[in-house]
């Protein structure tokens, strides 16, 4: 007993040390770490938050201890292409400051939406909820290729767009709680979050099939337009190998261009965007790009997500092309972070969702004379009839 209590003495007094050779606290995160799983030491739960404290802090100085790569250049996968004569780059340099900014916001959306499940199966959140995670790399590589000033529509699961568009994730789940904290006052849910140039998202399927004549038009009139078709490999609950007698959605266009892209590597997400966006800004017309994608959850809540395919093939993707996986082994083997760094980020995204989370059930509903608010941005109050010729609310904009 004495001996471990010495040994953690002499760690949290030498955590503002200079290492040796850059690595010589690590053992002894390692063994704090350990004594704090041993609760048979009988230590007052006092020592346990100042030890934990202590421990990031530790975390910390390590952290800065070490000497970072500012940049570093990676290979990424060739784009497959439609009527281009050429794509974009099969290399591109990532700065340690985007990195540690790609690797939170993917963090924060993945853990956003394991929290909407969460308060989904609590029945806190009810109605249509559509969750992105798996494809956190779509949302967050698209808004790097692009600019604040760039206008984006989505369709049905939109909470990953609504948060790197720029709402914070306690309006966003307050909007799925129906709360008036929410970033459409509550009375949007989890298919109707709206931004700042972000009008999404579409929860009318049947609109998907105008696709073909919004192409014709941008074409047409050389509108400068991505068209961007997520492709999870799955409609609900149909595969895309049972749902199309072909699956090369780039090339859907027909006659406008195309690119298929990775869409599990944000670095590969980031620079076909930017290709993409340079096209259009060219005056060249529109483009299309496909994004490979997978989601973990079912289509919906109501989709266990097992029936159509198989928890192997689930676990196969998790394991092999997870898209926060593949940036933190990134940014990790080639210096541009460290393990104990992004686990800081880790603990600080869990922190804020927890705040957020809390925020959004202990918020107030809307109130019921505000039901027919907001219908417009700048008209003067009406009435708006409500079930039946008898229920009048009114409206202000």
């Amino acid at each position: 007993m004495r001996k471990m209590l010495a040994a953690v003495s002499r760690v949290l007094s030498g955590a503002s040390q200079k290492p040796r050779h850059g690595l010589a606290t690590l053992p002894s995160l390692v063994s704090i770490s350990r004594l704090k799983q041993s609760s048979h030491l009988g230590l007052p739960k006092c020592w346990d938050y100042s030890h934990s404290l202590k421990t990031r802090q530790a975390s910390r100085v390590l952290v800065a201890s070490r000497n970072f790569a500012n940049d570093a250049t990676f290979e990424i996968k060739k784009c497959d292409l439609h009527r281009l004569e050429e794509g974009p780059p099969v290399t591109t340099v990532l700065t340690r400051e985007d990195g540690l900014k790609y690797y939170r916001m993917m963090q924060t959306v993945r853990r956003m939406e394991l929290k909407a499940d969460q308060l989904y199966k609590q029945k806190i959140i009810r109605g249509f909820c559509h969750l992105c995670d798996g494809q956190e790399a779509c949302c967050v590589g698209l808004e790097a290729g692009i600019n604040p000033t760039d206008h984006l529509i989505t369709a049905y699961r939109a909470h990953g767009f609504t948060f790197t568009r720029g709402l914070s994730v306690r309006e966003i789940l307050a909007e799925l709680t129906g709360r008036k904290g929410g970033c459409a006052k509550g009375k949007g849910g989890s298919m109707h979050m709206y931004a700042k140039n972000f009008y999404g998202g579409n929860g009318i399927v049947g609109a998907q099939g105008q696709i073909f004549e919004a192409y014709n038009m941008a074409a047409l009139w050389k509108l400068p337009c991505i068209f961007i078709c997520e492709n999870n490999r799955y409609g609900m609950g149909t595969s895309v190998e049972r749902a199309a007698a072909s699956t090369d959605y780039y090339k859907r266009g027909d006659f406008i261009p195309g690119l298929r892209v990775d869409g599990m590597d944000i670095l590969c997400v980031r620079e076909a965007t930017r290709f993409a966006a340079a096209y259009c800004r060219s005056g060249k017309g529109p483009i299309l790009m496909e994004l490979q994608t997978y989601r973990y959850h079912g289509h919906s809540m109501s989709d266990p997500g097992v029936s159509y395919r198989t928890r192997e093939e689930i676990q196969e993707v998790r394991s092999k092309s997870d898209p926060i996986m593949l940036l933190k082994d990134r940014m990790v083997n080639s210096n541009l972070a460290s393990v104990e760094e992004l686990k800081e980020i880790d603990v600080e995204v869990r922190k804020e969702i927890e705040d957020a989370a809390q925020f959004a059930t202990a918020d107030p509903e809307p109130p019921l004379e505000e039901l027919g608010y907001h219908i417009y941005s700048s008209d003067p109050p009406f009435e708006v009839r409500g079930a039946n010729q008898w229920i009048k609310f009114k409206s202000v904009s």
